[in-house]
């Protein structure tokens, strides 16, 4: 089977829904370490994005979009759509990434 759709839109052009096979996610739990905390503390002084939490959070996507794919093929879909990520800040230097959808099997139309 090629990879799974993951899409936030609520279907696919030129591909029908065939079959909703229920509500899947995929989570990842990311930290920063010591030295990414002074470093990101510092731009947060003197202005500037900081890379080294923009990759984790990047990681932590792709950690939650292959969860999501997985649990998707366990159920047989060919696509999970409605997928929306969620962002929360769990404690001190920790975010949680939460990526939810509904699987579902589609057929070119």
């Amino acid at each position: 089977m090629s990879d799974i759709i993951v899409t936030t839109t609520d279907g696919l052009d030129g591909r029908a829904a065939t079959e909703y096979l229920g509500v899947v996610s995929g989570e990842a739990v990311i930290g920063a370490n010591v030295v990414s905390d002074i470093a990101a503390g510092i731009r947060d002084i003197v202005g500037g994005r900081s890379g080294s939490y923009e990759k984790k959070i990047a990681t932590g996507r792709q950690e939650a979009l292959a969860d999501i794919r997985a649990e998707a093929r366990e159920l047989g879909a060919d696509a999970v759509v409605g997928a929306t990520f969620d962002y929360e800040e769990m404690g001190e230097g920790m975010l949680w990434v939460n990526l939810s959808g509904t699987a579902v099997t589609t057929r070119r139309e």
